[in-house]
């Protein structure tokens, strides 16, 4: 399943990507990956990421864990304005690649 996330942060992207990379090991075991993440070019703290789960169980583990939500906030996002949207599964991947 696809879902769109977008949120707001208080310390700009560069932080949260770190956060993200620092807990690569939790994305796994949700069975989630990021297709994309970034930034507004024209501001730093506004962010899109467009992530795959392999089930609704790796989402709802990942939307739940209480551990990752304050490493997430310690990093800058302001979960408050967390907006979350699950995507159809018919996509369009790497066209044309």
């Amino acid at each position: 399943m696809y879902v769109m996330l977008t949120q707001k942060l208080s310390k700009g992207f560069e932080s949260w990507k770190d956060m993200v990379h620092e807990n690569e090991h939790k994305l796994k075991g949700f069975k989630g990956r990021i297709i994309f993440a970034g930034s507004h070019a024209e501001d730093d703290n506004s962010m899109v990421v467009i992530m795959h789960y392999d089930d609704k169980e790796g989402l709802m583990a990942f939307k739940n864990d209480e551990e990752l939500t304050k490493a997430r906030q310690e990093a800058g996002a302001l979960t408050d304005t967390t907006v979350m949207t699950v995507l159809t599964d018919e996509a369009i991947l790497n066209f044309p690649s």
